[in-house]
């Protein structure tokens, strides 16, 4: 997977993100299938209708579509969310200050929206991390330089 895109695997599969800065990683849990789902999310939203380039790099694209193609042939009620990242990487930049808030807001209100309770998160701070998603037990490992490993 690459910044801004998600991918779908089953169980034996681990599904893995890029550096997270202020994006956000979401892993989406189906414990029945031992299937998930994992985006790397760059922005909260489109600034407008039209949308260049990749259109899974904003949360409230990449979301509800990652979680339609993952649910096809279940049912919604059984999914669970973890996420990490939305760190203030650019804290001289006024505009960019709060871009990791903002991407972790929006990933919140569509896993709300969706119906997804967030079931762990290690957010905000000024470092970054990346996210190892095991569909086997659902366990989501976050590593940082700073921090180490942790397990959600």
């Amino acid at each position: 997977m690459n910044t801004g895109e998600f991918a779908l695997a089953e169980h034996p599969q681990v599904l893995l993100t890029p550096a997270l800065g202020s994006c956000v990683g979401v892993a989406v849990w189906d414990a029945a299938r031992r299937r998930g789902a994992l985006a790397h999310v760059m922005l909260p939203t489109p600034q407008s209708t039209t949308v260049d380039g990749n259109p899974d790099r904003f949360a409230s694209v990449a979301l509800p579509r990652m979680v339609a193609l993952l649910g096809e042939g279940a049912g919604l009620k059984r999914f669970v969310a973890k996420i990490a990242g939305g760190a203030a990487m650019f804290k001289g930049d006024t505009l960019m200050a709060s871009i990791g808030d903002r991407n972790v807001e929006e990933v919140k209100r569509q896993l709300g929206l969706l119906k997804i309770p967030v079931l762990a998160e290690d957010t905000g701070g000024s470092h970054a991390r990346t996210m190892e998603f095991h569909l086997d037990t659902g366990l989501v490992i976050v590593r940082s330089y700073l921090y180490g490993i942790r397990e959600l």
